[in-house]
């Protein structure tokens, strides 16, 4: 389908090492003059639910700045536009929980929120795990919680898990389940 904006012009409003917010001025689809902002990422944004033999998972719980406020979440973090989003979630996994896996299935390709940003994500389930020692950047105070996966699933249906990618992620591994399909 052709694109019905046109874009007059674009001038960067702001921009730090992970994102760029472009000001644009616009004709709409209904031919009228408008203004966009656009929060362009320099990451794609990466989530992983790890999952035992026995259907345990790990969530990790971190202070989030911007909400001013706790959050449990899948394992998560960024991989930068142009590499691998795999080796990505591999690293952000060993990195946050110290969890290695042998089994990777790719389970999500979204817009985190496509009417502001053209953020994308990706969530696999990484299996077969092996455990060592997690290596935290020096902006994460991260804890770990080993749950029950069913356990997990009621925490994202009471509200206790709020962030996007976790949720989609946590749904869809729960319906992949049950179709015996992870």
């Amino acid at each position: 389908m052709e694109n019905p904006w046109q874009t007059l012009s674009t001038k960067v409003a702001y921009e730090n090492p992970w994102i760029k917010l472009t000001h644009r001025e616009v004709l709409t689809p209904a031919g009228t003059a408008g203004i966009y902002g656009v929060v362009h990422f320099k990451n794609t944004a990466i989530g992983i639910v790890p999952l035992d033999k026995d259907y345990n998972t790990y969530l990790v719980g971190q202070y989030r700045y911007t909400l001013d406020e706790y959050s449990w979440e899948i394992p998560e973090g960024g991989g930068p536009l142009g590499t691998d989003p795999l080796d990505s979630a591999k690293r952000e996994l060993k990195e946050e929980t110290g969890i290695t896996a042998t089994k990777w299935t790719k389970i999500l390709d979204m817009t985190t929120s496509n009417s502001v940003t053209d953020e994308r994500g990706m969530a696999y389930v990484a299996q077969e795990l092996a455990f060592g020692e997690a290596m935290p950047e020096e902006t994460e105070d991260l804890q770990i919680r080993k749950l029950p996966f069913a356990e997990v699933v009621e925490m994202a249906m009471r509200g206790e898990i709020t962030d996007s990618l976790a949720l989609v992620a946590i749904y869809k591994t729960h319906l992949l389940i049950q179709r015996g399909e992870i």
